[in-house]
């Protein structure tokens, strides 16, 4: 099996996972990442769309799993098989905000306890990291701001890739707030 990432936003295919997703008789993948890979997909290519991620580790040998962003960032990319890495989230926001990869820190809010997500960001942003935080839509950037000093900055970044993409960018003093459901947050002293 190949888990093939297909990047954060339209666009944003790798050569080499075009390459892959092309010669591909089996996909499997989330509506919003079949949509990111549909140009590379080949007509007699069987697709579908994922319903149960617990049945993923028994796909064939042959299958191809679409994972949006990266497979490692948060992505499918625990699967067993060969990951074809994508352009993540991580790296839009961080260029688009021209900060320096190195240093992120990565914390995940995703479908996990937002209070614990909030103390690890602000250790991190004391230790004088650039959170990259993975939020869901149910995530409160205020709960963040309300953790962090006044000065620290926050960026929301939405809809990275796509057509609407924003960004606006706070303090934990007038932290902005999200407008949509696909978001990420980087805080810090930038």
């Amino acid at each position: 099996m190949k888990i093939v990432g297909v990047g954060c936003g339209p666009g944003m295919l790798t050569a080499e996972a075009a390459r892959i997703i092309a010669g591909a008789s089996l996909i499997y993948g989330s509506a919003r990442a079949i949509e990111l890979a549909r140009d590379a997909i080949p007509p007699e290519c069987e697709v579908h769309e994922i319903t149960d991620y617990r049945s993923l580790r028994s796909l064939p040998d042959h299958a191809v799993v679409l994972s949006t962003g990266d497979p490692m960032l948060a992505g499918l990319g625990y699967l067993p098989g060969e990951v074809v890495p994508g352009i993540s989230s991580l790296q839009v926001a961080f260029a688009r905000l021209k900060l320096p990869l190195t240093r992120a820190a990565i914390v995940s809010a995703h479908g996990k306890d937002h209070i614990r997500a909030v103390a690890d960001a602000k250790k991190e942003v004391l230790a004088g990291r650039v959170v990259f935080l993975i939020a869901d839509p149910a995530f409160k950037v205020g709960a963040l701001a309300a953790a962090l000093p006044p000065r620290i900055r926050i960026a929301v970044c939405e809809d990275l890739g796509y057509p609407a993409e924003r960004i606006a960018v706070g303090t934990a003093a007038e932290p902005p707030t999200p407008r949509g459901d696909l978001f990420v947050v980087v805080a810090g002293d930038f």
